[in-house]
């Protein structure tokens, strides 16, 4: 926090100063505490693995041509932290965009609708399927394969990450 920006910038100005008495530090060492001192300043948290958070039988619908750049995710996420978590984003190295949407049914119409976040109270099981909430994987990299593994991350209020796999297949089982 500011406090090691604060420490840490003193000992600094000290050494290169040549005020400090004592083992002075080196250039190679001003330049590590130099970059330290900037992530410090600059409030970036480190996102921590959220371990209580799974998504279980993930996979994403095979698009019906290699052409196709997005797909859907599904499966099943289950909260087993001690308190609620919020999902605010996704993603996935193979893809530009990834984010939660839900479809919904208007009337006879299906309407498909951005999800800014998904709350899971302690305990809860959120099902992502065709026709509910899901993901839309968006500007792909590559043309999915069947049967391929596609890394995914779960992104949460706080800072907080949670991994994931969605298998490619052409539809549910």
């Amino acid at each position: 926090g500011p406090w090691l920006y604060t420490s840490m910038s003193v000992v600094m100005l000290r050494s290169l100063a040549g005020r400090e008495r004592g083992p002075m530090i080196t250039k190679p060492c001003v330049g590590v505490l130099f970059a330290l001192c900037a992530v410090a300043a600059s409030g970036v948290a480190l996102a921590a693995p959220v371990e209580c958070l799974q998504l279980k039988d993930g996979w994403a619908r095979l698009p019906p041509s290699a052409a196709m750049k997005m797909t859907a995710g599904y499966g099943t996420i289950h909260n087993t932290c001690a308190t609620a978590v919020t999902i605010i984003g996704a993603r996935s190295a193979g893809f530009g965009d990834v984010s939660l949407h839900e479809t919904t049914l208007q009337g006879d119409v299906s309407r498909m609708q951005h999800l800014h976040h998904l709350v899971l109270p302690a305990g809860a099981t959120v099902e992502l399927k065709p026709g509910g909430k899901h993901l839309m994987l968006m500007q792909g990299k590559a043309a999915l394969k069947e049967g391929q593994a596609v890394p995914l991350v779960l992104q949460l209020e706080g800072g907080g990450e949670a991994a994931a796999t969605l298998q490619v297949r052409k539809a549910a089982r």
